[in-house]
């Protein structure tokens, strides 16, 4: 068995979706993970911010958009404009019914986000399976929310591995085809309601099944040949990395390299499954392969993370052991699922570059009322250098710009502010 993911960006029209069948070919015992079309995850998301608002035009307005989207990838797939796929339809009616009857309560907001998004996933799916059997190519399409365990968490849900292995064992067992569609991203709570592990989580899905399933590759074909240096978008001089092991990827999602998600490599690593990032464009270039062991490598590389918060915190009463006071200061930031990137500590100060988030406000106004102040700046990035030399430290590391920093032999890491 062998695992391929397809990002929205690769099937976010119908020739990308031709394009998949071309790289897919005749292949059997083949597992395909797919992400929503194109930027219909941005959708969604302003769908739920109608429901948030209480404006059900504007959600109206985004589905009757996502509806169109749709529409015109089927029809351009069937040669028919006026074709219909009866799943595709009774979706968008889901999505509908739910913009239209939820009474959404603010501590909702999280379920009602999975819920909403989810469509998404589903949705392209639901499209890919119907052309691949029309073209030729049999498959089962296969309901993650239903294979995949979370725990009762949305928008970034911890995967069950022992029971998603048994829901996604005996869901392929009695299957005749031996090619399997799956969505990326969703899986369920044990209430049977739909949870999200978290964006990008695409590739995190694709691990799990490669894993459960005992795969000997998982493939994640994108839009560039393979693994950069650097976001060549940010940084024009951005050059191929043919290889990677486990820890440095690991080490590199983890600073924020849109590379791969972070959760994606353990699932791989414990059974050494070999990961390869390939040009969708070309599916006869090598990409970059990610394994247990590689070459060293031998060039920088820079991970830009945007849409960060700087908080700064200090105690009150000017305590000069602000540690004894970590453990108040970090259980409040979980509470509101705010994530830390960078940790900086003075005698009297704690500064974190953290997500951008819902939850901020709150934060920090929890922050105020358990005794600290806070100095809290938007707008801010994280930027880290592995493999950093005087050039790039003169041109990245220093600057009025520049709010924190942190370096070692090997790397340094800059809170900045947007320029």
């Amino acid at each position: 068995m062998k695992v391929y993911k397809f990002g929205g960006a690769s099937v976010r029209n119908a020739d990308g979706v031709r394009n998949l069948h071309k790289i897919v070919g005749d292949e059997q015992n083949l597992f395909i993970i797919v992400s929503a079309m194109g930027k219909t995850t941005n959708a969604l998301e302003k769908v739920f911010e109608g429901l948030q608002k209480g404006d059900k035009s504007l959600s109206r307005e985004h589905i009757a958009s996502l509806r169109s989207y749709h529409d015109e990838i089927i029809g351009d797939l069937w040669h028919d404009t006026t074709k219909k796929l009866d799943g595709v339809e009774r979706l968008f009616a889901e999505l509908e019914q739910v913009a239209e009857t939820t009474v959404y309560r603010t501590e909702d907001a999280e379920l009602w986000y999975d819920s909403i998004v989810a469509f998404g996933e589903l949705i392209s799916t639901t499209i890919i399976s119907e052309y691949l059997n029309y073209v030729g190519l049999l498959n089962h399409w296969v309901d993650m929310r239903h294979c995949i365990r979370t725990e009762q968490r949305h928008k970034d849900a911890g995967v069950d591995l022992e029971t998603s292995t048994t829901l996604l064992r005996e869901a392929l067992k009695d299957c005749r085809e031996k090619v399997f569609i799956g969505q990326g991203f969703i899986g369920g709570a044990p209430d049977g309601t739909t949870t999200t592990l978290g964006r990008e989580g695409s590739d995190y899905s694709a691990a799990i099944v490669a894993n459960i399933l005992d795969a000997e590759s998982m493939a994640v074909w994108k839009d560039v040949d393979g693994i950069l240096n650097a976001d060549p978008k940010i940084f024009p001089d951005a050059v191929q990395i043919a290889e990677l092991n486990y820890l440095d990827t690991i080490e590199l999602a983890y600073s924020g390299a849109q590379i791969i998600h972070p959760k994606t490599i353990k699932p791989l690593q414990n059974k050494n499954i070999p990961l390869y990032v390939r040009p969708f464009g070309d599916k006869r270039k090598p990409g970059t392969v990610i394994r247990g062991l590689s070459a060293p490598i031998d060039v920088p590389i820079l991970i830009m993370k945007k849409n960060q918060v700087l908080l700064t915190i200090r105690s009150r009463d000017l305590s000069f052991v602000l540690e004894e006071k970590f453990a108040t200061i970090f259980s409040l930031l979980e509470r509101y699922r705010i994530k830390v990137n960078l940790i900086h500590n003075s005698a009297v100060n704690l500064s974190l570059c953290v997500d951008s988030s819902w939850h901020i406000d709150e934060a920090v106004a929890g922050l105020h009322k358990e005794g600290f102040d806070v100095m809290h700046i938007s707008d801010m990035e994280l930027l880290t250098i592995r493999g950093y030399n005087q050039e790039l430290w003169d041109k990245y590391a220093i600057g009025s710009n520049v709010f924190v920093r942190q370096s070692t032999q090997t790397t340094v890491r800059v809170v900045r502010k947007k320029r």
